[in-house]
């Protein structure tokens, strides 16, 4: 499978590009210090794994895998002895696996966990859970998110909203499927991404969560967070 619907284009210092969406693929400043701060600290994951538990993280827009590789690397470091964790990604269009290894070459820190991941992604791609490592699974749900979300049966802890610009793709951001998201979070579940957009932020507050703004990445002076509210 490639990313024919998307266009891709590569840019300058091999920054992929969707022409379809118009739009890059992550932050032309750094995409994994961005990944850091608005998706693992923008729901506080690297604090909450301190716990113990077993935690699930849900993605909106698998793109090039970055968020998920450097998820793992961070999780790597901080987890504990049998603690687990699953990383669930939805994606309409699935760069191919050479695709996914330029878009990730300029970070060397990642490079071998990629080719562990892209060893898989045949298997990946047919939606099936894989195990990156013992304590490390992940399944990629390919197609619409308006079909898949609903669908899918298991919940997440933290869900790092990752389409693009909502003003570019609309659909990954209305108010029906973010209803929908909601209903797949556990008690006291996150989000975070790097849009403020007012109707988008409307659209999750409406769905159940405490929306919040907080300072962005790089050039981008905020970014939004949230966490579901429970009834007393």
């Amino acid at each position: 499978m490639s990313t024919d619907g998307n266009n891709l284009d590569w840019h300058e210092n091999d920054m992929p590009f969707s022409r379809a969406f118009d739009d890059h693929f992550y932050s032309r400043a750094d995409g994994r210090l961005e990944c850091d701060h608005v998706f693992l600290k923008g729901n506080a994951v690297q604090n909450r794994w301190q716990t113990g538990a077993d935690f699930a993280i849900g993605e909106l827009g698998f793109g090039t895998g970055l968020n998920l590789l450097e998820t793992w690397r961070q999780w790597i470091e901080l987890r504990q002895p049998g603690q687990r964790l699953m990383f669930t990604s939805f994606e309409l269009y699935p760069m191919d696996a050479n695709e996914i290894s330029r878009a990730i070459a300029r970070w060397p820190m990642l490079h071998g966990l990629c080719e562990q991941l892209l060893s898989l992604w045949p298997q990946a791609l047919l939606g099936n859970v894989i195990a990156l490592d013992a304590q490390t699974s992940f399944q990629l749900l390919v197609g619409d998110v308006r079909e898949q979300l609903p669908r899918w049966a298991n919940r997440a802890d933290a869900w790092f909203l990752d389409g693009f610009a909502p003003s570019k793709n609309p659909q990954m951001w209305e108010q029906d499927l973010m209803q929908v998201l909601a209903g797949k979070t556990r008690q006291e579940g996150t989000f975070a991404t790097y849009t403020v957009a007012g109707w988008v932020r409307r659209n999750l507050a409406a769905a159940g969560f405490e929306v919040k703004k907080c300072p962005g990445h790089a050039g981008k002076n905020q970014m939004t967070r949230g966490v579901l509210q429970t009834d007393d």
